[in-house]
């Protein structure tokens, strides 16, 4: 261990894989597994993401995991998913993030498949409330799903998985990752887009919690963007389930609009919040989360019980340990360093550099 490390470990702010109990898997992505794990010494839980190295680069994503690092060091909200640290060691980098209980939404809707309007209202503001966030920091998620949007033991959903997420720029046509089905036009279209994706597949989202489907179905991207382009979606009165208001359907049509400049959100996140339909959503105690939400999820951890992820090893290639450590350089991130006020502010701008 280095002299910088140690002074780190000194000061209680080093943090390695053996300060955390492994529980069990509750997750897994394109690089490995989402673990709950619980500090040792404090005893708080927290999800941690356990990234194969050579997996990264295999898939050549050494940039966007980089990517997600930086966004996460710089973003703190109550409804976002945060990072509290970040490390990493030979094999794997790790992400320690705030630990969901509730389960994430798809895992809600395949359980409970229906949700009342006043729930929905609820989910959307929340959903909204954490664009707002980033929006306003020039970020843009672009991978707004059921999948990426998790519970609190509260019922309050949050935004989690910043993997595709971009600082606002204006030549972005050849960004085009995401997840069709919630994809907004200009992106499918490989055009230049900005903020207003996100509030199109905040349409989507609601559409699919009411009518139970997605507005465009495919098998795959192709055939998502020749329905999407060869007809606008259009909610009507009796396309709505029963006692649902006008005012959903007439939001949901807003935000689905194809052009960009025609859509709910495109001039920002004030115009989606001041719709009619949001009228009774009291925006200041959402914030402190002192409202009650009309959805609470069962007590406990809502996750897939599952040892077993299905997660397929294909780590044949040889790549030399020593230039794989190179490309993570500046990895290391701790939560608390921000608030330590301490004689050491050039140790730890070393350290995290």
């Amino acid at each position: 261990m280095g002299n910088t490390d140690q002074k780190l470990e000194t000061l209680g702010l080093e943090i390695h894989k053996s300060y955390f109990s492994f529980k069990c898997p509750i997750g897994h992505g394109g690089f490995g597994k989402v673990w709950k794990v619980e500090q040792k010494k404090t005893k708080q839980c927290f999800a941690m993401k356990e990234m194969n190295k050579l997996r990264i680069i295999r898939k050549k994503s050494v940039s966007s995991i980089l990517n997600e690092r930086k966004l996460l060091s710089i973003i703190k909200h109550p409804f976002i998913v945060n990072m509290q640290y970040a490390f990493q060691d030979k094999e794997n980098l790790y992400l320690v993030m705030d630990l969901m209980t509730g389960g994430d939404l798809r895992y809600q809707i395949s359980k409970l498949r229906n949700f009342s309007e006043e729930q929905v209202k609820f989910f959307a503001a929340c959903i909204i409330s954490g664009l707002e966030y980033l929006h306003l920091l020039g970020i843009i998620h672009r991978d707004i799903k059921p999948e990426n949007l998790v519970f609190d033991k509260k019922g309050y959903l949050r935004i989690t998985d910043f993997g595709i997420a971009r600082t606002i720029y204006i030549e972005n046509s050849k960004e085009t990752s995401g997840t069709p089905g919630y994809m907004a036009p200009e992106v499918m279209c490989s055009k230049n887009h900005g903020i207003a994706v996100d509030y199109y597949a905040l349409g989507v989202i609601i559409y699919e919690l009411m009518k139970g489907k997605r507005p465009y179905i495919g098998k795959n991207r192709k055939e998502i963007k020749m329905q999407m382009l060869s007809s606008q979606v259009q909610l009507k009165k009796s396309d709505l389930p029963s006692g649902w208001s006008i005012e959903s359907a007439d939001f949901v049509n807003k935000l689905l609009q194809r052009k960009p400049k025609n859509r709910l959100g495109f001039n920002g996140p004030q115009e989606v919040k001041n719709h009619v339909w949001l009228s009774d959503i009291h925006w200041a105690n959402l914030y402190t989360k002192t409202l009650k939400s009309p959805f609470i999820p069962l007590e406990g951890d809502n996750f897939k019980p599952t040892n077993n992820f299905g997660f397929k090893d294909d780590l044949d290639a040889f790549i030399p340990l020593d230039s794989v450590d190179e490309l993570f350089n500046g990895y290391f991130y701790n939560q608390n360093i921000d608030e330590c006020k301490c004689d050491t502010t050039q140790t730890i701008k070393i350290r995290t550099r």
